[in-house]
C-alpha cells in the first residue's frame, strides 16, 4: 500500500547495529531501516533523565559548558528528528487503507478517513502521516514540530519535496514551528479549532509536557474534531496511561482505544489486538517495541 504512494529512497548500506525495532509490515523492499530508533532512544535515555534508569520523573540534565562539550537535548532533537517511529507508520497505514477502495462503513475509514479532513500533526518528526494524510486528499494539512527541531529543513523538508513535489497535494500541505501549550503567537490565534482531525504519534513520553499537549489538542480542535493518539510504550506503560489521564482532565473523552501488536498478524493478515490496560503486571521490556496503543479522542462535550 504505502510502496505505491511514496517514491522509494535510493538504497543505503546497511550499518552493523542493534536489531531493528519492529514496524508495521509494509512490505516495501526499497525501504532499509539501518537503526533502531527504540535502541537509540532507550541509549539516549540518560542525558534526559540523568541518574536511574528509570525515567519516572524526568529532569533536565545539566548543560556541559565549553567549546568541546555537546548541548544534549539539541544532540537528542538531532539523533530522534529523522527517524520513522512505528507510532507515525501506524497512522500512515490506517490513512492508506481508509484510503483503498472498498465497501463503505469499513472500521478503517471509520477512524481513519482523512479526505475533505483538515489535518495538523504534532510533533511530527519526519511527518511520514501528514504526507500521506495530502495523498489521501486531506483539505489542508499542517506539520509542526517543536521550533528548534532540525528536522524543518531536514527530514520534513526533503519527504515533502521527494513526495510531493509532481503532485497537485504539495498545495495543500505546509510546516510550522509550534511549541506545546505556547498559544498566543500568530498561527495560534489564526488557527484555532480550524483543525479536524490531528495527529500525536510518540509525543507523550516527557511527563512534564502531557498538559501542554493537551491543551494545544483542544486549542486547534474544531467543532466535531477527533484526536489520533498513538504510542509506543518506550518511557514505560505508566507514563502513556498519564497522558490519558491529563486528556481526561482537560475535556476530552476516549471515543476508541484498543493495544496493537506490532510484529505478530492473524492468519487472515488483519491486525491482533487487546484492550489497552493501564498496567500489565509482569510486562516485560519487549513490550515498549511489540505493542502500541491506538486511541480516537474527542471533546467530553461532543
Amino acid at each position: 500500500m504505502l510502496h505505491s504512494r511514496l517514491r522509494p529512497l535510493p538504497r543505503r548500506n546497511a550499518v552493523p547495529s542493534a536489531p531493528s525495532a519492529p514496524t508495521p509490515e509494509f512490505e516495501n523492499e526499497d525501504l532499509e531501516l539501518d537503526e533502531s530508533p527504540e535502541d537509540l532512544f532507550s541509549a539516549f535515555i540518560a542525558h534526559f533523565y540523568p541518574g536511574s534508569g528509570n525515567p519516572s520523573e524526568e529532569t533536565v540534565a545539566p548543560q556541559p559548558k565549553g567549546d568541546e562539550s555537546i548541548n544534549q537535548v539539541d544532540a537528542g532533537r538531532k539523533l530522534f528528528a529523522h527517524f520513522l517511529w512505528s507510532a507515525g507508520m501506524v497512522v500512515a497505514e490506517g490513512v492508506e487503507m481508509a484510503d483503498e477502495p472498498g465497501p463503505e462503513g469499513t472500521e478503517a475509514r471509520d477512524i481513519w478517513a482523512v479526505e475533505g479532513e483538515s489535518v495538523l500533526e504534532l510533533g511530527a518528526g519526519a511527518a511520514l502521516p501528514s504526507v500521506v494524510c495530502a495523498l489521501a486528499k486531506a483539505s489542508k494539512v499542517v506539520i509542526t514540530d517543536h521550533p528548534s527541531s532540525p528536522a524543518f529543513c531536514g527530514a520534513i523538508a526533503h519527504n515533502i519535496e521527494h513526495n510531493l513535489s509532481r503532485t497537485p497535494a504539495k498545495g495543500n500541505i505546509s510546516m510550522q514551528p509550534h511549541e506545546w501549550g505556547v498559544l498566543d503567537d500568530a498561527f495560534s490565534t489564526q488557527h484555532k479549532g480550524t483543525f479536524s482531525r490531528i495527529i500525536a504519534a510518540d509525543c507523550f513520553w516527557m511527563r512534564s509536557q502531557h498538559e501542554n499537549i493537551a491543551r494545544t489538542m483542544q486549542w486547534f480542535l474544531s467543532p466535531g474534531g477527533k484526536v489520533w493518539v498513538v504510542a509506543g510504550f518506550h518511557t514505560g506503560r505508566a507514563t502513556v496511561a498519564g497522558f490519558f489521564n491529563t486528556a481526561l482532565d482537560n475535556g476530552f473523552v476516549i471515543e476508541r482505544i484498543f493495544e496493537r501488536d506490532l510484529v505478530g498478524k492473524l492468519e487472515d493478515g488483519s491486525e491482533i489486538r487487546r484492550d489497552w490496560v493501564p498496567s500489565r503486571e509482569g510486562e516485560g521490556v519487549e513490550n515498549k517495541t511489540r505493542w502500541c496503543v491506538v486511541a480516537v479522542l474527542k471533546r467530553k462535550e461532543e
